[in-house]
């Protein structure tokens, strides 16, 4: 989700940044309880649910043996960082995995945990956390099988840090999901001036352009810090239709899974699932609400 980091850094690592300003962290706190709003501020985020959550799904039950009919992601740890309101963290319990979600926008988790108890199914699911990534990093060594960073990494000020502590606390073969915006002068144009300005699609103000993350820079990063990249796939949001698909070109929005070392190569089926079939949503992988 939209969410911010501020990385007062512990050991291991000695340098501490703060990567937003108090009034950027203003905004999102102004926002905190609109995230279920499904026509308002967030609506491409819940629509987004649509291709992301059976992007996540697929992915994982190809790479494993076990199904559990109904609970397709039974067993399995997942961490929603920068989890907002609980938007991705929900559908993901809904699929049976236990979530724990965290986000350093303390109203953001008051909005998360009181949406999540009107259904207790999710209450005993998922746990909410205000915190940021690397302050679970000492607790939370090697805890997770999954992480999962939707549109966050376009506002770390640290990137390479980030995706360290994701490591750290990932387990070894674990699976990183990340969503985010590639950095060119068309993501410029749509992404900043004409969803933000004109067309009001996310709020005035949410991207700064300079922190886009071209994929070819995040699958670096990713490789030298021990990970190993299984796929990226380019992603439209359709503004008119309020839909997202997937789609060749990379050039704005796009989604990457990467593996922690120790994996075996292998090819895995969603790279090569017909469009329809990542598309198709289920009865339990519907839009979060």
């Amino acid at each position: 989700q939209l969410s911010l980091f501020r990385f007062t850094v512990k050991r291991p690592f000695s340098t501490s940044h703060s990567s937003v300003d108090s009034k950027e962290m203003k905004k999102f706190q102004l926002l905190a309880h609109k995230w279920w709003d499904e026509e308002g501020e967030y609506a491409a985020l819940h629509s987004m649910n649509d291709i992301r959550v059976p992007f996540i799904r697929d992915t994982l039950l190809s790479m494993s043996g076990n199904y559990h009919l109904g609970n397709p992601l039974s067993g399995i740890k997942i961490l929603d960082v920068g989890c907002g309101g609980g938007l991705l963290s929900e559908p993901l319990g809904r699929l049976g995995a236990s979530v724990t979600g965290i986000d350093p926008v303390e109203d953001n988790i008051r909005t998360a945990d009181r949406h999540k108890s009107f259904d207790p199914v999710l209450a005993k699911r998922i746990q909410y956390k205000s915190s940021s990534l690397e302050e679970i990093v000492e607790e939370s060594m090697e805890t997770f099988d999954v992480i999962v960073a939707s549109e966050v990494v376009e506002h770390v000020a640290d990137l390479e840090m980030f995706i360290k502590c994701c490591s750290q606390v990932l387990k070894p073969e674990g699976s990183l999901f990340i969503t985010t915006i590639n950095k060119t002068q068309l993501s410029y144009v749509l992404g900043i001036v004409v969803a933000e300005k004109i067309m009001g699609i996310v709020p005035e103000g949410t991207h700064e352009w300079e922190k886009f993350v071209p994929p070819e820079e995040l699958e670096r990063l990713l490789e030298s810090n021990g990970f190993s990249v299984r796929s990226v796939r380019g992603m439209l949001y359709n503004p008119l239709s309020g839909s997202w698909s997937w789609v060749q070109s990379r050039s704005l929005n796009y989604a990457l899974h990467a593996v922690r070392a120790g994996a075996p190569a292998q090819s895995h089926a969603t790279d090569t699932l017909p469009e329809t079939d990542v598309q198709q949503r289920s009865a339990t992988a519907g839009t979060a609400g």
